[in-house]
Parts: structure tokens; sequence; C-alpha cells
């Protein structure tokens, strides 16, 4: 275990798997102290707090009152906030076919769910003159694609919202960057009803062929590992990236063609 978090509190949205429970892991090996919050706990996320530095808090973040109740358990001190909290529907009836209320929660999920957040734990790192703020986006916020519309359009909000927020907060001491993963290897893409068995339903054929044609767009030839999205997540939460803000970083192993 490194100490580089030693002594630092860190809150984590959807902490319970996937991204977010990397994300936990790791900031807790780096000595973290961590408020995890997600719906649920898993096996893995119980094991974590077992061993010490994490706190698990029920939370469904779609109230918009649990935001405020998440950041109170963290008991006043806030230095790492790390929005995960998620949603990606795949919408294979294309655009006709998505409803005012199924935009709204999507929308609700991926970006107003950490506006909130935000919002709650910003006046304790103001008082403190410090913080990270680190969002986890997608790739889809630059490269929309209309199997995920609304998910597309809420990460390209969230990643605005995140850059105008650093300009407000940076002067005082507080970084805002966000993350944008391609695939990658969590249940949003490979469990049941995920993105994979979702698509090849719509498309007459296997959830492997779904996961090789993913693969195949990309340069590396695979998904991204939870851990990897988690160690760049790490980076900009330390000392490390010091003056890195209003920036965001992609880690989609080069499905963003670029000249």
């Amino acid at each position: 275990m490194s100490t580089e978090l030693q002594g630092r509190t860190a809150v984590v949205t959807g902490a319970s798997k996937g991204i977010g429970f990397a994300i936990t892991e790791a900031l807790a090996e780096a000595g973290a102290t961590v408020i995890a919050g997600s719906r649920g706990t898993t096996p893995a996320l119980d094991a974590l707090v077992d061993k010490g530095h994490v706190t698990w808090v029920p939370v469904d973040l779609a109230d918009p009152a649990a935001a405020g109740r998440l950041i109170e358990a963290a008991g006043g001190r806030i230095d790492i906030l790390v929005n995960n909290v998620g949603t990606a529907p795949a919408r294979t009836g294309g655009f006709l076919s998505v409803t005012d209320e199924e935009w709204q929660r999507t929308v609700d999920l991926n970006l107003l769910v950490a506006v909130r957040v935000t919002r709650a734990a910003l006046p304790s790192m103001l008082a403190a003159g410090h913080g990270s703020v680190v969002t986890i986006a997608s790739v889809n916020a630059t490269l929309p694609d209309s199997l995920v519309i609304d998910y597309s359009a809420g990460k390209a909000a969230l990643v605005a919202f995140s850059k105008a927020l650093s300009k407000e907060v940076g002067p005082k001491g507080i970084r805002v960057n966000t993350v944008s993963p391609g695939p990658v290897e969590t249940e949003l893409w490979l469990g049941g009803g995920g993105v994979a068995e979702s698509v090849s339903a719509a498309a007459g054929i296997t959830p492997a062929d779904v996961v090789a044609q993913a693969s195949d767009a990309t340069v590396t030839g695979r998904f991204s590992k939870p851990s990897e999205v988690a160690d760049l997540v790490l980076f900009l939460a330390g000392d490390r990236a010091g003056n890195i803000t209003g920036s965001d970083f992609i880690i989609d192993g080069g499905l963003i063609p670029t000249w």
C-alpha cells in the first residue's frame, strides 16, 4: 500500500462495482479514507470495507436529497470527489423510440447527479482552500453515437459543466477534471442487460460478436480494464497532477481517431 493520499478523505459515487469499485479500491490502497456511495453493496465492496479505510453509505442518488446525505457521511472534510454514477441504455429502437421520461432519467443520472454531489461537496473544499473533483465522462461526449443518443448528450453536458466549473474554482485551489473512457470491461457492457446483450438482440448476432466489433474499433484491440481507469483517476486526485485542471483525459485504446 502506498501513502500518496494518506490522511485525505475521498467520496466516490457508484462505488459498488465496475469502474467505481476499482477507483474506491485504488484510493484506499493509496492511503485515503474513502466514503463509498451506492444503492447496494457487493461481496467485493464488503471485503474492502472489512479491510478498513472504506465506509459504505447506502444511497440512491436519483433522489435529489441523497447528495447531501452522502457528503455529510464524510464528516465535514472532503479532499477528493469522484463522480462516477451513470447509465448507458442502448436505444436500439432509434431516436424516435426514446421518450421524455427516458431522456430525463438519463440526463439526471449522467449529469444532474454529478452537479448535486459536487454542489454539496464544494463548500468544505472551498473552506479548506484545496480539493480535486474527478468526474467519469465518456468518449461519447466527443464521439456521439446514435445507439446511446441520450447518454452521449448527457456526457457532453457533463464535460462542459466540469470545464466551466474549473474556471470558477481553480483560483480557489480546487481542480476539476474529467476522465472519458471508451469501452471498459464492466457489467455496463458485458453483464446481463448490458450494451453487448441489448445490441446483439436487436442486430441478430451474439454478444461476443458485439464485443469483438467494439474491440476491433480500437487500436489496441481490446477494452480498457477498470483498474486502468482507476489509475488515471488516482493520478488526477493526487499532488502529481497539481497544475492540471479543466482537462478531459481520454482512455479508449485509440478508439477516437486523431489527425
